[in-house]
């Protein structure tokens, strides 16, 4: 297993990648969602990608194995984010027949490294059922908080 970063040129497997995760996530995409979707990343990827998303790969001599989302976002300092950077996990993916190897462990440890160096304050995800026990071996605990999150739809 070799860990990298994503470049530019991994484009289309990152899409197939995020793709795959959405489909597991969300049970079934209509082919016109996966087309929208897709589209949208052919956009964000080459904008974001090496600025505020990172995205590690694993491979094996076939290609990527599983993948793993780092967002940084920076926003005003105050006691909880002291550095006023943050980093959000998502997408963390092991393709099925790769499943159990430890790919999805050895990315963490290695963003969690990546983290602290970039200076970051915290990492946050939102942990799937599978995925909780992985989290919280790494150090990941439940957030707890005075403020009740909200959403506005717009879309």
């Amino acid at each position: 297993m070799q860990l990298r970063l994503a470049e530019a040129n991994d484009l289309q497997a990152l899409i197939s990648l995020r793709l795959a995760y959405l489909r597991t996530d969300y049970a079934a995409l209509s082919s016109e969602q996966e087309r929208q979707i897709a589209a949208q990343l052919r956009e964000y990827f080459p904008a974001h990608l090496g600025r505020d998303c990172f995205v590690y790969l694993a491979e094996e001599q076939s290609g990527a194995a599983a993948c793993a989302f780092l967002l940084v976002s920076e926003k005003p300092a105050n006691p909880s984010f002291p550095t006023g950077k943050i980093g959000t996990l998502m997408n963390v993916y092991t393709l099925p027949e790769h499943r159990r190897k430890g790919y999805a462990n050895a990315l963490m440890e290695r963003i969690i490294a990546d983290s602290r160096q970039m200076g970051l304050s915290y990492l946050e995800l939102k942990a799937t059922e599978s995925g909780f026990p992985l989290y919280q071996k790494l150090g990941f605990s439940p957030e707890t908080s005075d403020y009740t999150a909200m959403r506005l739809v717009l879309v």
